[in-house]
């Protein structure tokens, strides 16, 4: 499939998503009930769910820029969170989360990071909200587990694979930095298979890129092991951010003026949907979130309720940051178009005053 086809393709996922929040919203309930209820939100329960947007976007962004400012570049706060939304919009519309972190380090080179201090800084991002997307969840399900087996008792198997596969990717990234040979070996045992099995083409190829991502998780964590306040305020970043993203749905359920369900419970839930949803392979983790959230909420939220919940919740965390990221990307390219039109205006006055000269 050509590059434009895969655009297309992940756009009308995209647009699916959207279509199926607004059928749920509205296509169920009496569609002057459904307005009055959204009119009916307060406005200051509904200015905490654009904060917990705002403060999950500023806390990533934050987190790169005290990065970079330790390793002694310049770079300004602003220009940190562009890249940001433009690293959660390309996340957000295509497979798997791909991407983003090319788009982000792309967009920090031309704000003058070189391309591997921006992957590494990517990766070290990562890990940490690996770390904490798998330990928040933990203590919050343990903290809450009878009610967690009363309300998802059902999709417990569920939450137990998402948080199996979340963690996962803590032992094997602290693997690449301790057992890199090990790694190496098992990647290049599964690669030599999926040639066999004509998965893949070139093994070269594969083995190289797998390589070069070992190199940068080694770098990244060797470092961060020899710098700890480097870990804790990057650990301190990842759990500002993780858990406004979380914690949004408290103020979405008390925007609807819901009561009845502690806030510690709604965030139990919250995370334990996030880990069980977001290793879908779709753009923004499409259809997994929108399901799991009707069916990890069903017991929480009223049904009339239901669907209006979601579509406020998913629109302060997934298409927010598509409309927002869409407007920072073709403000981006104007910018760079205009500075190089200004360069190439110049570059052809000074040749002008040469040739006269």
């Amino acid at each position: 499939m050509r590059i434009n086809g895969k655009k297309w393709l992940s756009t009308a996922l995209v647009l699916a998503s959207v279509l199926l929040v607004v059928w749920i919203a509205f296509g169920s309930n009496d569609l002057g009930k459904t307005w009055q209820a959204l009119k009916s939100l307060d406005p200051l329960w509904t200015a905490g769910i654009f904060c917990c947007w705002f403060f999950y976007m500023f806390f990533d962004a934050f987190g790169y820029w005290i990065y970079f400012r330790s390793e002694g570049f310049p770079i300004r706060l602003g220009r940190c969170i562009t890249s940001s939304l433009i690293c959660f919009y390309y996340s957000n519309i295509t497979p798997t989360s791909a991407g983003g972190q090319p788009m982000l380090i792309n967009s920090l080179r031309k704000a003058g990071i070189p391309v591997g201090y921006g992957t590494m800084a990517s990766t070290i991002r990562f890990i940490c909200n690996q770390f904490v997307v798998a330990a928040g969840s933990l203590f919050f399900w343990l903290l809450n587990r009878e009610f967690v087996a009363q309300q998802l008792g059902s999709v417990i198997w569920i939450i137990r694979l998402g948080w199996i596969i979340n963690f996962a990717g803590i032992p094997l990234v602290l693997m690449a930095a301790f057992r890199r040979s090990l790694i190496q070996k098992i990647c290049s045992g599964i690669i030599s298979l999926c040639v066999r099995m004509k998965l893949i083409r070139n093994r070269d190829v594969a083995m190289s890129s797998v390589t070069n991502v070992l190199d940068t998780y080694h770098t990244a964590l060797r470092e961060l092991l020899h710098r700890p306040g480097r870990i804790l305020a990057q650990i301190f970043c990842a759990a500002a951010g993780i858990m406004s993203l979380i914690g949004s749905i408290y103020f979405v359920y008390h925007a609807f003026g819901l009561k009845g369900t502690r806030w510690d419970q709604l965030i139990t839930v919250s995370f334990l949907l996030y880990v069980s949803a977001c290793y879908t392979p779709l753009p923004g983790a499409s259809g997994a979130q929108e399901g799991g959230f009707l069916l990890f909420f069903s017991r929480i939220i009223p049904d009339e309720l239901l669907g209006l919940a979601l579509l406020v919740w998913r629109f302060f965390t997934y298409y927010l940051f598509l409309i927002v990221g869409v407007a920072i990307v073709i403000l981006e390219r104007w910018i760079i178009s205009r500075e190089r039109k200004k360069d190439n205006s110049q570059r052809s006055s000074g040749d002008a005053r040469g040739t006269d000269s």
